[in-house]
């Protein structure tokens, strides 16, 4: 007896691994019986029953984010009969100055004529710019006064127009004289100043989108006589150039808040 399991040893030398596989979990581990010639027995070998997947580490992830995408730079002479991209691009642009010109003229701590001369007024013969119907000037450090003599017939348009220009001002009429207090420089009127600000913003990057959206419908009517490789990369720069305008846009609101708020 003792003579027949020394020989069941040797005759199968994979039986321990066999017994090993067995007490695994069976969802870990499956058998597969392979068939050799050496030694005229079969083997037992384990593989594992699920498969393995590799996912990419938080860190691996944090690195891979970081990275910037591959920009863009056609030479807009080559494209020029399907798109013209310094137009586009100057048209993004005045968006930005558009911004810069509406912080520069109503957003400040401190209210001067100069901040009312551009508020626009309806009147019968469309908008016109505060100043260019009435005379501006500063009384006082605390009060502001828009005579309307000239154009009386627009007064009850003008403080309609100052009362909504977003600057928190509250005008009082005296006859033709518009007498405009300049509200106090408070914690609470920075806070809405800046809420102002991004109101602003937003706006220009709705301005902004139409941009991007009127030169992609143009280049939708090259697709026909023109490459799709082409097309792509166009449509790329495009994109590219609107993603920079939004940063530009951004950056300009940031230090405008930080302006405001002091």
């Amino acid at each position: 007896m003792a003579l027949g399991l020394k020989c069941f040893r040797v005759v199968h030398p994979a039986f321990h691994n066999y017994l090993a596989a067995l007490t695994r979990p069976v969802s870990e581990v499956t058998l597969k019986t392979v068939s050799e010639r050496q030694h005229d027995h079969r083997q037992y070998i384990g593989f594992s029953a699920a498969p393995v997947r590799h996912f990419a580490t938080k860190k691996a992830k944090a690195k891979g984010k970081g990275q910037s995408q591959a920009r863009v730079n056609i030479n807009t002479a080559l494209v020029e009969d399907i798109i013209n991209l310094d137009e586009v691009d100057e048209e993004m642009k005045s968006v930005t100055e558009v911004l810069k010109d509406n912080f520069n003229k109503t957003l400040n701590i401190r209210t001067s004529p100069g901040s009312l001369d551009h508020i626009a007024v309806l009147t019968a013969d469309g908008k016109l710019a505060l100043n260019q119907i009435s005379q501006i000037s500063m009384k006082s450090p605390q009060l502001i006064l828009v005579n309307m003599a000239s154009f009386p017939e627009c007064t009850a348009a003008a403080i309609k127009a100052i009362r909504e220009s977003g600057m928190n001002l509250n005008p009082e009429v005296e006859g033709t004289l518009i007498r405009v207090p300049i509200p106090k420089v408070t914690r609470e009127h920075r806070e809405m100043l800046v809420k102002l600000a991004k109101q602003h913003t937003n706006k220009a990057k709705d301005s902004l989108r139409k941009v991007r959206t009127n030169a992609m419908n143009k280049l939708k009517k090259s697709k026909d006589k023109t490459s799709e490789d082409t097309i792509r990369l166009i449509e790329k720069q495009i994109s590219q150039m609107a993603d920079d305008t939004v940063a530009e846009l951004d950056r300009h609101l940031a230090v405008k808040t930080k302006e405001l708020l002091g």
